[in-house]
Parts: structure tokens; C-alpha cells; sequence
């Protein structure tokens, strides 16, 4: 038997921002492992008209969707043969944002799959506002926290700490002192759209220049939700013929 080899493919029209029809009060991103399967690997936008089958037209809470969402594509995941316990940086990765009815803010959750497919908040204390993101995520890490997210154990490696010596909460220090200081119980929801797009297109950019994978790149999909008008694309891709001038 030949020993299998992964070769990373980068599509900079692959669509990572999901909605559902029934569920307008919510949406999803993904990254990670962009396909399930090995022989006939298909998208993971690509279930979602049967995901939206499946869940029927009730709305659901936040929580409960994400839950639904993360049973759905670990089914998929298992039936398809994909590894039981790959690495983590292979799982399948999500956030699911947006309302419950009634409710005066929003809900964001994380879950991955296979790894841990039961959705975790964020953001779950009273007053707690403001941004999270993944994937390829150290360029945005240096504008918004302040420093490299492997700058911790980079540190005290140098400073030869041994490791019943080390501090855990270092990273919480260092965001602490060096965090972008972005008031985001108050940022108004223009200046979140812009700055969404900001981050984004600044690592596109800067990944023109680096050595190594460059996973960012092609059009920046953006959608808010909002407890009034739910989910509501602001700019996404669309399909298009070759361009004429």
C-alpha cells in the first residue's frame, strides 16, 4: 500500500460563509479542512441545502443550531471514512453567530469537527463583547492583540523556564498590557464591517510577501446579523463571465 500524502489546494472562491434559509437569524463560518471525504470529497457549503432539510423550518436557539449543526457534520465526517482523531489543525472549524427570538444581544459559539463537535460559547459572561477569528490568524493576532500567538512559549523557551516554573496566564498578561484598546461595546455596526474587512485584506496582502502556505486570499465575503433584520449579506461573490473592458 502507497503511504497517503496531503497536498494543501488553496481556491480563493471557495465559499466559508454559510446561511441557511430557515435559520435567518443565524449564520456560520468555517475554516480548517475545507472537504469531507477522500474518494468524492465535497465542500462543506455544499451540504447545506441537505442541513436545511434536516432542521425544518422551527427557529431555533443559537445554541441549539450550532448543536444540530455540529451532529450533522459528524455524521458526514464518519460516513464519509474521514480519520476518527486527525491532528486538530485538520478538523473542520466553525463559529455560529446570531439571536435567539426575543433576546437584546446576540450569541457566538465555536465547535470543530470530529475533535469536539459539541458547541462552546464565547463571549458568555453578562457585558462581554468583542471580536474572535481563526484559520490562519497571527497577522490579525499582531494588529488586534498585540503579538504573535506564539510569542508566550517563545518567551519563556528563550528565558530557559523550566516548565513547572512557567506561567500560564502569560498570554492573558500580555493582552492585557499590549491589546488593541477598540471599545467594542459601543464600535457601531459600520466600523465592525470595516474592520472585519481591514483584517482580512491585510493578511491577503502581507501573505503576498511571506514564505510559506498562503491561505487568505480572492474576494472578502461579509454578512451581519442583526436582531431586527437577522442575516443579511453585505458583500458576498458571485459567479461571474470573463470580464470586458
Amino acid at each position: 500500500m502507497q503511504p497517503q500524502m496531503i497536498v494543501p489546494a488553496m481556491f480563493d472562491n471557495a465559499t466559508k460563509l454559510l446561511s441557511v434559509k430557515s435559520q435567518l437569524h443565524v449564520g456560520a463560518i468555517t475554516y480548517g479542512t475545507a472537504a469531507i471525504g477522500q474518494q468524492a470529497p465535497r465542500t462543506v457549503s455544499s451540504f447545506l441545502p441537505e442541513f436545511d432539510t434536516e432542521i425544518g423550518t422551527a427557529r431555533l436557539t443559537v445554541e441549539e443550531f450550532a448543536r444540530r449543526l455540529g451532529d450533522f457534520f459528524t455524521r458526514q465526517w464518519t460516513n464519509a471514512g474521514m480519520p476518527a482523531n486527525p491532528p486538530i489543525e485538520q478538523d473542520i472549524f466553525f463559529f455560529v453567530g446570531g439571536y435567539d427570538d426575543a433576546a437584546a444581544y446576540g450569541r457566538l459559539f465555536q465547535l470543530h469537527i470530529p475533535g469536539a463537535p459539541q458547541p462552546q460559547e464565547i463571549f458568555a459572561n453578562p457585558g462581554e463583547f468583542g471580536a474572535t477569528w481563526g484559520g490562519q490568524r497571527e497577522i490579525t493576532d499582531r494588529l488586534l492583540v498585540g503579538f504573535d500567538p506564539a510569542v508566550p512559549n517563545l518567551v519563556q523557551d528563550l528565558l530557559n523556564i523550566p516548565a513547572n516554573q512557567r506561567r500560564p496566564n502569560l498570554e492573558q498578561e500580555l493582552k492585557s498590557r499590549l491589546i488593541t484598546p477598540i471599545p467594542w461595546p459601543f464600535l457601531p455596526l459600520q466600523d465592525c464591517v470595516d474592520l472585519s474587512i481591514f483584517v482580512v485584506r491585510t493578511t491577503i496582502t502581507l501573505q503576498k510577501w511571506l514564505v510559506g502556505i498562503r491561505g487568505v486570499g480572492g474576494a472578502v465575503d461579509v454578512a451581519t446579523i442583526t436582531r431586527t433584520e437577522g442575516f443579511r449579506a453585505i458583500q458576498v461573490k458571485a459567479i461571474s463571465g470573463e470580464k470586458t473592458h
